[in-house]
């Protein structure tokens, strides 16, 4: 968007700026600019780029008699009420490139946009010289450039910056002004990314008859700037001043093609349209390479947020992007009720796996050979894209067939939630009702020991294998009250499998009772428990947890009770709850702290993924979590657990709770041989605002199943074979 395009600068290349005779105003309206942003913001922009001249009020008395109309003294002053607006009436993120900036200014204007720019174009003093290019552009010294380039590290302004070429410079100019962009970053570490661009002759300039520079010289160029700033750096070439050279762009060294608009010219460069994304999406990929949005702020620099950017952008920011920052790609969320799924992942889901001998390739080779992973390798599987999330699905599902076949196992169970009072304050929980912020819809309750009894005399006779009985962590609760839940459950059906007792009940029961862990699992056991589920791991990394259950066991601590229980005979279920705050190398450790426990102990019957269901939560109702993971993002969790946990867990559940029917049926081609339980109730979901959960009859999931080739099998909770007189029941269970 061109606030204006009054400059006090008159560069020898630039048509950009112009006169004010020649304009019919100075100043575009902040209605004007909020209405191309919504236009924007329609059609899928995420960033709203203002762009403009230096200063023209020191140089137009038009300038200044406009932004008095206004009720402004400076241009920058506008522009900073000029992006307020955008963001607040489009949710557009604000990137402001209004020349050079003052302290003063350059902190106002973190108040209003999440990042900003300056091209230094070159550090040569002699273009500033008579007959030179910068010749009469004040702004353009390059000590005032750097300046502001300088400040803006100060204020920890996540910024972009780069070099113009073919204006007069020489090749060792052009390092020199590298080398001191090289400098500051290295001091301040807040430039994001790096602008090769290349001058375009224009008529009606002074340089209208300058050649402009050679493709060659323009590549030659980037390779520089990429040995200069290593591979951290993102480089960017705009395409549209390169048409027939996107392909040797991303071969000389560039991971950036800067912005693309569907909505408004390069007004800097008129004369060179933008390319299409989908033909950038084609140049890219034929390079080997994967197409993918990125917000205003790269992902370096939302990984620590309260850094760079100012409060009021953070949860802006944190619902638009996915666990890697950058854009989030699709609408689908988990828990959601539709029932559509992205049309583009789930083409990259079906298509064939292409051939390929890459070290992605090599390391899908290891994981189906068994080879214990490392963290770096189980990450690098988590990031991938495009066709390399197909290869990545392919190996997964392979390594399902191999050790499952084509059977899908389910067990007909009822969830019974015996208590939502709970005193601990997981910021990620709507199901538990206490006395903080954290009270969302639905009533406490807290069921008598008669009612949990007639409910799972009610599961038997409608088929039910198992209950599956967690609760919050009431305040008059205490270790007896677990015992009696299983002896009450035992007695009304004692042929009824218990699993019960997430390990952060199991803790605060021997706790309140003052037992060793062994000593009361193996009470627990005496009275009727026979498997727990692996809920309260969430991600095993302390970082994490403390900022999503800080007042939890630790993650040591649910290792510990996991780990007993598996040395007295009780199996247990391990689960992931991923999509809010973390990022791919925490899910990385998580699956390695699993493999190591199975490893040592073989107790886990299965792997759980469960994706964040966003609605309803706290910590995403006060704007501090993403939006869930996005679909590719739970997929591969699935088809990743399968590859760094073979050969030790055998079983990947995905949950139809989470994912809905047909997101489970993507999991199912992606490495994934279980959907779990029938349920009957289910509340913990369907209280964060999940549409899912209530009940899935087993002919729903059989034909779900058998719809895409499978072989349906009922299972026990320990994945047996259903006792024969438990066979007219299952078929009850759908009545």
């Amino acid at each position: 968007m061109p606030l204006t395009f009054l400059c006090r600068d008159s560069c020898h290349y630039c048509t950009f700026a112009k006169a004010p005779r020649s304009l019919k105003s100075p100043y575009m309206s902040i209605e004007e600019m909020v209405a191309i942003a919504r236009r924007g913001a329609e059609v899928g922009c995420r960033e709203a780029l203002f762009t403009l001249g230096d200063q023209p009020e020191l140089r137009y008395r038009a300038a200044r008699v406009a932004l008095a109309a206004l009720g402004h003294e400076t241009t920058l002053s506008y522009v900073e009420a000029a992006a307020r607006a955008v963001y607040e009436e489009t949710g557009l993120l604000p990137h402001v490139n209004p020349g050079v900036m003052s302290a003063a200014s350059l902190a106002s204007m973190r108040g209003v946009s999440v990042s900003g720019g300056l091209m230094l174009e070159s550090a040569s003093e002699r273009l500033c010289q008579r007959g030179g290019p910068h010749f009469g552009s004040p702004d353009k010294v390059p000590a005032v450039r750097l300046a502001t380039l300088r400040e803006a590290g100060v204020q920890r302004i996540p910024f972009t910056t780069g070099i113009l070429i073919g204006i007069g410079e020489t090749r060792r100019e052009r390092i020199e002004s590298l080398l001191a962009i090289r400098a500051l970053h290295a001091e301040y570490g807040h430039i994001q990314e790096i602008i090769v661009q290349n001058f375009a002759p224009k008529p009606g300039t002074r340089m209208a008859n300058a050649p402009a520079p050679s493709l060659e010289e323009h590549l030659w160029t980037i390779a520089a700037t990429r040995l200069i700033f290593g591979p951290a750096m993102s480089i960017q070439a705009p395409p549209n001043l390169q048409p027939s050279g996107l392909r040797q762009l991303i071969d000389a060294g560039i991971n950036d093609w800067g912005g693309v608009s569907p909505v408004t010219p390069d007004h800097v460069n008129p004369e060179a349209p933008w390319p299409e994304v989908a033909r950038l999406h084609a140049v890219t990929e034929a390079a080997g390479k994967t197409l993918v949005p990125r917000l205003a702020i790269y992902p370096e620099y939302i990984r620590d947020l309260p850094k760079w950017v100012a409060p009021n952008f953070h949860t802006a920011i944190l619902r638009s992007i996915d666990s890697d920052g950058y854009a989030r790609e699709d609408q689908w969320f988990s828990g959601a009720a539709t029932t559509e799924l992205p049309a583009e992942t789930v083409r990259l889901l079906t298509s064939p796996a292409p051939r390929s001998v890459s070290a992605l390739d090599k390391l899908l080779f290891r994981a189906r050979d068994g080879a214990a992973l490392t963290e770096a390798e189980i990450t690098r599987l988590f990031e991938a894209r495009g066709t390399e999330f197909t290869r990545v699905v392919a190996a997964a599902d392979a390594l399902r067939r191999q050790v499952n076949g084509d059977t899908v196992s389910y067990v007909i169970n009822r969830n019974i939630s015996y208590t939502n009072i709970c005193y601990y304050k997981c910021t990620f929980c709507a199901f538990s009702k206490g006395q903080g912020s954290n009270d969302l819809r639905g009533a406490p309750y807290n069921l008598a020991l008669d009612e949990i009894a007639g409910r799972v005399r009610e599961a038997r006779d409608r088929g039910a294998t198992e209950v599956c009985m967690q609760g919050g962590i009431h305040p008059s609760y205490t270790g007896e009250t677990y015992l009696s839940i299983c002896r009450t459950a035992k007695e009304a059906v004692p042929e009824i499998h218990i699993h019960a007792f997430s390990p952060l009940e199991i803790w605060q029961g021997a706790k309140t009772l003052g037992l060793p862990l062994r000593t009361y699992l193996e009470q627990l056991k005496a009275v009727g428990l026979a498997t727990l589920p692996g809920t309260a791991a969430e991600i095993l990394d302390e970082e994490i947890r403390k900022k999503i259950c800080a007042d939890k066991i630790t993650g040591d601590e649910w290792r510990e009770v996991i780990e007993t229980a598996h040395s007295v005979g009780l199996r247990t279920t391990a689960t992931i709850m991923f999509g809010h705050l973390e990022q791919p190398a925490h899910w990385a450790r998580h699956l390695l702290a699993i493999r190591e426990l199975q490893a040592r102990t073989g107790g886990f019957t299965e792997f759980v993924p469960l994706p964040f269901v966003h609605m309803e939560a706290p910590m995403y109702r006060k704007g501090l979590a993403r939006k869930g993971p996005t679909l590719r993002e739970a997929i591969l969790m699935h088809a990743v657990a399968r590859l760094a946990l073979h050969p030790h867990i055998t079983n990947i559940q995905a949950s139809w709770v989470k994912m809905g029917s047909q997101g489970v049926l993507a999991c199912l081609q992606a490495g994934a041989n279980d959907l779990g339980g029938t349920l009957m109730n289910e509340y913990i979901s369907r209280s964060a605002g999940a549409a899912h959960g209530q009940e899935m009859l087993s002919t729903d999931m059989e034909r779900m199943i058998v719809g895409i080739g499978r072989t349906a099998r009922q299972r026990t909770t320990l994945y047996g074979e259903i006792p024969a007189g438990d066979a007219p029941l299952a078929r009850r269970a759908s009545a």
